[in-house]
């Protein structure tokens, strides 16, 4: 259990939505750098012009594994990593294109997270720190119009429960978070605007998560809702050692 403050994050898709929101949160929570990842850096010239260098800006896309690389080793000294970048495509099964798009989120949504867990996990481990995971409630529930998105999304909190027990022994708190519909403009873009709560709610969670040592965050009104549901199969499966019986 630890808190935020004084300590160095690193936050992907920083530029906007919930990864912008994770670092203005940071920051008033005290942290005292953050290294702020975007597909195209200058995104994030509005984060650097209000908190001055506080920010350091990172080239991170998830489709060119390089970025993460150099990435990691520019960031050797931190200590929460905040894998927030991620993708959602409308489709059903059905789709004759769903085959592709699913292609395509699992190449962000899953295989993303696992290149960022191999680059980041060594400085983790070195430096006491968190990793959290910016999973969703539809990583426990598929959505018929969002049937990839949702596939992709179980199979990142799968490598998340992974992550968790790979490392429970090695000094790195492991994060799971999954939030319902966010204002964001994947919310919008996906029809969501009606039912969608604000990105602070996402942060707060996350370093409540950090603070008290929590795997899983349910930030908002339907994330809690699911995750009171899935509680005690939380405790009793997925957070329990049940290789020992």
């Amino acid at each position: 259990m630890s808190s935020v403050e004084n300590r160095i994050a690193l936050v992907t898709g920083a530029n906007r939505g919930i990864g912008k929101s994770i670092v203005e949160s940071f920051v008033k929570a005290g942290v005292t750098k953050v290294y702020a990842g975007s597909r195209n850096p200058e995104n994030l010239n509005a984060l650097v012009s209000q908190y001055g260098d506080r920010i350091v800006p990172q080239h991170i896309d998830y489709n060119d594994p390089a970025t993460i690389t150099a990435a990691s080793e520019a960031a050797g000294d931190v200590e929460i990593v905040v894998n927030n970048a991620g993708m959602l495509n409308v489709a059903n099964p059905l789709a004759g294109d769903a085959v592709e798009l699913m292609q395509q989120e699992m190449d962000v949504n899953v295989y993303g997270l696992m290149r960022m867990a191999q680059a980041f996990v060594p400085a983790l481990k070195k430096n006491g720190g968190a990793l959290v995971q910016l999973n969703s409630v539809a990583s426990m529930k598929s959505f018929a119009d969002f049937s990839t998105y949702s596939a992709s999304k179980a199979a990142s909190y799968s490598i998340t429960q992974a992550l968790r027990d790979t490392l429970l022994d090695e000094g790195v708190h492991v994060v799971s978070v999954h939030p319902g519909p966010i204002a964001t403009d994947m919310a919008t873009n996906a029809g969501l605007g009606d039912f969608a709560e604000p990105a602070d709610l996402v942060a707060q969670s996350i370093i409540a998560a950090i603070e008290k040592g929590d795997f899983h965050a349910f930030p908002d009104t339907m994330a809690k809702q699911i995750g009171e549901a899935y509680r005690s199969y939380a405790t009793g499966v997925v957070e329990a050692n049940i290789m020992e019986g």
